[in-house]
């Protein structure tokens, strides 16, 4: 292995889900099998060397680190689950993530200065941080839609419309944000959490 590294699986129930089940393809089977020799080959006890004279009393160990992220950790085979020693549950983001995450949205848009964004928290409650990233997105495509919409309805032509440009960009207003927070619904349900809950009380490892 190249070291000092990390190796970063997302989505990691698409490939280490659990073995043996009667959908399962012969191919995916030794892919996970694969998978499993190969972490077992991530070990920190093998001592790095830079020379063949090196002493491997005093060597450094290899540097590798494995992560993985999942949204489905109860999908997991059991022996990856093993392979994988700390088990980390991360909540939905709070008051103070989530107005980081309105911050770094919002850094690149023009925004009308009415905008509170400590309201927007307020009603983003139980939004994880793809749900805050789309409420952005909508609000910050608000302003165009309602002129392109009210183009068309004038007769004025879309590719018209498109070259005014100076006329659509204009700020987004907390109307456009409070309608955005109404059209995107959170993602996690009451029983996704608690679902996590239950999980890590069993299988937690931190």
């Amino acid at each position: 292995f190249y070291a000092p590294t990390t190796i970063f699986f997302d989505e990691i129930d698409a490939l280490g889900s659990k073995r043996g089940e009667a959908s399962e393809h012969e191919a995916s089977r030794r892919v996970k099998s694969e998978l499993l020799v190969q972490m077992d080959g991530v070990t920190p006890s093998q001592p790095k060397q830079d020379s063949e004279d090196a002493d491997p009393a005093t060597a450094q160990p290899k540097q590798v680190m494995v992560l993985a992220a999942t949204n489905r950790p109860w999908d997991l085979d059991e022996a990856l689950r093993r392979r994988l020693e700390k088990r980390i549950y991360i909540p939905l983001p709070e008051n103070a993530g989530r107005n980081h995450l309105f911050e770094i949205n919002l850094k690149e848009v023009k925004m009308h200065p009415e905008v509170d964004i400590e309201e927007l928290v307020r009603r983003t409650e139980g939004y994880s941080g793809a749900d805050v990233t789309n409420v952005c997105r909508e609000a910050a495509m608000m302003g165009l839609r309602k002129r392109m919409a009210k183009a068309r309805q004038e007769g004025i032509s879309v590719a018209k419309m498109q070259m005014l440009k100076d006329e659509v960009d204009v700020p987004v207003t907390q109307a456009d944000f409070l309608e955005a927070v109404k059209n995107v619904s959170r993602s996690v349900g009451s029983d996704d959490l608690q679902h996590f809950s239950d999980w890590m009380k069993e299988f937690g490892s931190v």
